[in-house]
């Protein structure tokens, strides 16, 4: 599989919309390759670089197979009419939050899951939960990093 975003390049800065400095939505995500036998996709969003430890950003999950992406700007609900749902992030609520390091150039990973199952989690779920979840039924998985800096 292929995670791509036509916003920021794979090791590139990542444009201060996306970001507690600008509007702070969601970036736009494509990607391609998904496995045949593929019943849901996860992305999960987080920043290893944070102080405390790694920062949660963003978890979709239960996202249908056929998608080839999200749009920029996803809405910050915990479950779409499609029955994409989102879990709680670091910030203590569903739905993207953008890079705000307190300092240096942080390293943001975006990493796409294909799954061979539905994931039975409701909205809200944790990281841990999610992970929790997903053990045994990962059957690809891809990564776009991303760079941030506040100047």
């Amino acid at each position: 599989m292929e995670l791509k975003s036509s916003a920021f390049k794979h090791m590139e800065k990542i444009p201060s919309k996306y970001t507690c400095d600008g509007p702070d939505i969601s970036p736009p995500l494509s990607w391609s390759g998904v496995p045949s036998g593929t019943k849901s996709l996860v992305i999960i969003a987080d920043d290893p670089d944070a102080p405390m430890g790694t920062w949660v950003h963003w978890l979709v999950y239960n996202i249908p197979p056929e998608m080839e992406g999200l749009p920029e700007n996803f809405p910050k609900v915990r479950e779409t009419e499609q029955g994409i749902r989102q879990g709680i992030t670091d910030f203590g609520r569903v739905g993207y939050g953008g890079p705000c390091p307190p300092s240096g150039t942080h390293r943001y990973f975006f990493k796409l899951y294909a799954l061979d199952t539905t994931l039975n989690l409701p909205p809200g779920a944790t990281k841990k939960q999610l992970l929790k979840a997903m053990e045994g039924h990962i059957l690809a998985k891809a990564e776009l990093v991303g760079l941030y800096s506040r100047m």
